[in-house]
């Protein structure tokens, strides 16, 4: 595996609660759009979010967002 994939041409819209978020950057992950260590062995690694606060985040589902772990529209040029 040395592509991404795209899991999802948008966002994953959710609610989360603070803590520590490890957001999938490879798209091969069966847990999305958290990382589940499908990238071992590749050049991927996973990017670690710190949540201060809950709130609502739209966590990025085509894997080409330039605002990485989160969506910033680029999706809309897929």
């Amino acid at each position: 595996m040395s592509e991404k994939k795209v899991p999802q041409k948008a966002p994953y819209v959710m609610d989360v609660e603070p803590g520590t978020y490890a957001w999938c950057s490879c798209g091969h992950s069966t847990n999305q759009p958290y990382c589940d260590g499908s990238h071992r062995g590749t050049e991927f690694t996973p990017v670690i979010e710190q949540v201060t606060e809950a709130k609502k985040v739209a966590w990025c589902g085509c894997k080409i967002t330039n605002g990485v772990p989160f969506c910033d529209g680029s999706h809309r040029n897929m």
